[in-house]
């Protein structure tokens, strides 16, 4: 892990660049992000982290969830080549329809824009400024760690309230993380698990438009930051909590049901990966089994050119 990374409080008062951004922090053509902060070391070190072979796929299928309006589902369609062979095809294939990561095209800071001040006239399908190609280039691995939220609020007797789309604070975080006695001070590439899954299950063929997830204030921004965090997933449908908290600092954007979100302060200005939507009840019991929460996690998004989002092609190995 890099020791030269700046804190969130000094990343506030630069005035070489976007106060609260990481832009250039990487050089001046960076276009990977956070996952910079990642060295080969740390790479090693990770796989250092097998020590059974047991492999957990973090992708849910293509169509998993019910689809919305702005996502329909896919049409998968097996054709007949020749007798001897078959292809296939999919339509209608909305890459943040399922499981996701959210690239650094996904979302433009209200004011500042894209990461890294790019022009949005660059970030159109075939040009890789930016696009998911670049994290598919680089590799995403490193050490994964799984803070499971929801099975410490049910083992202390209060689960998470998904249907009020509860806030999970850092202090939460925190307790859940000294529950499963697992450290983060090295950094990691962060897991949350909520147990969306099982809310979403009690709705009939709808998807619901609440869910906890993390809070929407600067403590949270600084502590994923701070933690040195580049990768940020969770199995909920947003990684933030739904609805916006009340008071969120980060109003502005100018859209009614994700105005205050704090994707843009993630991915825009700081460059983090975040993903939704990942399929982690059996690693969260494997890691409930052997009280290890730690693991090599390699994640793979698809190699499309000037791409905005992916299914991460997510595995963890312990």
């Amino acid at each position: 892990m890099r020791a030269d990374i700046p804190t969130y409080a000094e990343l506030a008062d630069r005035t070489d660049g976007p106060a609260g951004s990481s832009w250039g922090l990487f050089g001046p053509r960076d276009e990977v992000g956070a996952i910079n902060m990642i060295g080969a070391e740390d790479v090693v070190s990770a796989s250092r982290l097998v020590k059974k072979g047991a492999v957990f796929s973090l992708d849910h299928p293509v169509n998993a969830f019910p689809p919305t309006p702005a996502r329909p589902a896919a049409t998968h369609s097996v054709i007949t080549m020749a007798p001897n062979w078959r292809d296939d095809r999919l339509d209608s294939f909305y890459l943040q329809q399922t499981s996701q990561v959210d690239g650094l095209r996904h979302t433009r800071h209200p004011v500042h824009g894209f990461y890294g001040g790019v022009s949005p006239d660059s970030l159109v399908a075939g040009d890789p400024t930016i696009g998911v190609n670049r994290w598919a280039d680089r590799c995403i691995v490193g050490r994964g760690v799984l803070i499971d939220v929801a099975r410490y609020r049910e083992h202390i007797g209060k689960p998470l309230d998904h249907a009020a789309g509860e806030p999970i604070t850092t202090e939460l975080l925190d307790e859940t993380l000294e529950y499963q006695r697992t450290d983060l001070s090295s950094g990691a590439l962060v897991l949350l698990r909520t147990a969306f899954t099982e809310y979403l299950a009690s709705f009939d063929g709808q998807r619901p438009t609440t869910s906890a997830g993390l809070r929407q204030d600067r403590e949270t921004v600084r502590w994923l930051w701070d933690h040195r965090v580049p990768l940020a997933a969770s199995d909920n449908n947003a990684l933030e909590c739904l609805p916006v908290v009340d008071g969120s600092p980060f109003r502005g954007g100018g859209e009614t049901m994700f105005d205050g979100t704090m994707h843009f302060e993630l991915i825009a200005m700081l460059g983090m990966v975040v993903g939704e939507l990942w399929k982690l009840d059996e690693l969260a019991l494997d890691c409930a089994s052997d009280g290890v929460y730690e693991f090599l996690l390699v994640v793979k998004p698809l190699n499309l050119i000037g791409g905005v989002g992916s299914p991460p092609n997510a595995t963890a190995i312990k």
